[in-house]
């Protein structure tokens, strides 16, 4: 059997990682990022610097745990910075690392992205799917309230 490979027109630059490297970087970026709430945090903090409370009333079914443990993440990968006041009661705000304020185009971006291709803001409708028949309990694989009554 004949061996059929496209070798490159000239080899890569020594300046440029290889596809491995280029691959690995972008499958760790992700991974800072992936996450049920970090797009969203991320998001809130764009702005301006934020408090927990503010943090977890802006962001709709997030848990305290959840954001307490994303938060801790965010910060671990360098992208969140946690200020701490010495005060009675304790203030504590978190705001965007300059590497995190970096990715505002990649959101501006994807905002866009969004809208030209037909997912609504939610001033114009809902891009989130909406919730099948039954309660929350049920949708989270818990019986409803009507099927714990019937046992």
């Amino acid at each position: 059997m004949k061996k059929l490979t496209i070798e490159p027109a000239e080899p890569p630059a020594a300046s440029e990682p290889c596809n491995g490297d280029l691959s690995a970087q972008f499958h760790r970026a992700l991974s800072v990022l992936a996450g049920k709430w970090k797009g969203d945090i991320l998001w809130q903090l764009v702005e301006r610097k934020r408090r927990f409370g503010e943090l977890r009333q802006s962001i709709p079914g997030v848990t305290q745990h959840m954001l307490t443990t994303q938060l801790r993440d965010l910060e671990a990968n360098g992208l969140v910075k946690r200020t701490v006041y010495p005060e009675v009661p304790p203030r504590v705000e978190y705001e965007m690392t300059p590497s995190a304020k970096a990715l505002k185009p990649v959101f501006d971006e994807l905002y866009r992205w969004a809208q030209e291709h037909g997912f609504p803001t939610s001033a114009q409708g809902t891009a989130e799917p909406k919730p099948q028949s039954g309660d929350a309990a049920e949708r989270e694989g818990q019986p409803s309230k009507a099927d714990r009554r019937s046992r």
